[in-house]
């Protein structure tokens, strides 16, 4: 993919079944890399084309790649943005040629570690499909580093990874096949994407257009992804997974107790070693070890921390008289 810098423009792209019209921002230099490069790549030279989307949850990956991918395809649906390592299985061997998988947040969920190792020999395995059917695959997760070496430094065609500046969404670059492959292997001991070895000059802004279809679809995108995390939450772990789990949830509620900081506060300290967890998980394993909100947040008034928390609080005991 081309390296240098540049604006925005409107792309259209009308779904050949529905005859939906979706109308978002593109880069333009991602668009002509996109029209002159991978789309050329599997059309006419009988490739297939493998990107990996990664960034830290709520960052926007997905409206990218859900971007991206129905430019180069336009018959993209959600029949085709699948979540588990099956479902991916079935999908590129029901893809006709020359269309779009996406696999979204691919390592999430209390099983991640198997999830891991599943979506790494899933991809391994579906390699000689992927090239006859000349298909696009996205892989969407928060990581770039938690791929296996093979699929991250030789199957990858890039890396675009997605991340917040200044507070705000909608940011990305992108790391072509030389420069992922000294990302990978400079930066996978720390998960650092800051090395002065490795600097990518094509970066781009996106916006949260939602590209696979109207409201209702959007709505049941997210209906569909939230099963699949619940489901996720609740499917048996093995015996190493389970004490996995626990010593995992025991740690996170201690150090909660022992820096004496809030839910949000957890999430963000964790967020910066690249431990992503939600904001509802934190508190849901807190709440299984007897944990309340109000007992810590009550310390942080008394200290003075935080103005916002004691409107909280005076909130709390106004409630209860």
């Amino acid at each position: 993919m081309d390296n240098k810098q540049d604006g925005n423009k409107v792309v259209k792209v009308i779904d050949p079944k529905t005859k939906y019209v979706s109308e978002y921002s593109m880069s333009f230099r991602l668009k002509r890399n996109l029209d002159e490069k991978i789309i050329p790549d599997l059309h006419k030279k009988d490739k297939d084309c493998f990107l990996v989307i990664d960034g830290k949850e709520g960052s926007g990956k997905s409206t990218l790649a859900f971007q991206i991918g129905k430019y180069v395809d336009n018959s993209l649906g959600l029949s085709r943005v699948v979540f588990s390592a099956e479902d991916f299985r079935q999908a590129v061997l029901k893809a006709k040629k020359g269309q779009c998988v996406i696999y979204d947040e691919a390592f999430t969920g209390l099983s991640s570690r198997a999830s891991l190792s599943m979506i790494n020999k899933v991809l391994i395995s579906l390699t000689m499909q992927m090239r006859q059917k000349n298909l696009f695959v996205l892989i969407v997760l928060p990581s770039f580093f938690m791929l296996d070496k093979y699929i991250a430094l030789f199957r990858a065609k890039a890396l675009i990874h997605v991340y917040e500046a200044h507070g705000r969404r909608g940011y990305f670059r992108i790391y072509n096949s030389r420069l992922k492959k000294y990302l990978y292997l400079v930066g996978q001991r720390t998960y650092s994407y800051h090395h002065k070895e490795v600097r990518t000059r094509f970066s781009g802004r996106f916006y949260g257009k939602f590209a696979l279809g109207d409201a209702k679809v959007e709505a049941l995108y997210r209906k569909k992804k939230e099963k699949s995390l619940s489901d996720a939450e609740f499917n048996p772990l093995t015996a190493g997974q389970a004490k996995y789990k626990e010593q995992r949830d025991i740690l996170m509620w201690r150090l909660r107790k022992e820096l004496k900081i809030t839910y949000q506060e957890l999430e963000n300290y964790l967020e910066e070693w690249n431990f992503a967890i939600s904001l509802a998980q934190i508190r849901n394993i807190c709440a299984r070890f007897g944990d309340k909100t109000d007992e810590i947040i009550k310390k942080k008034v008394k200290q003075g921390i935080d103005e916002e928390i004691k409107e909280k609080v005076a909130f709390l005991d106004k409630k209860k008289q």
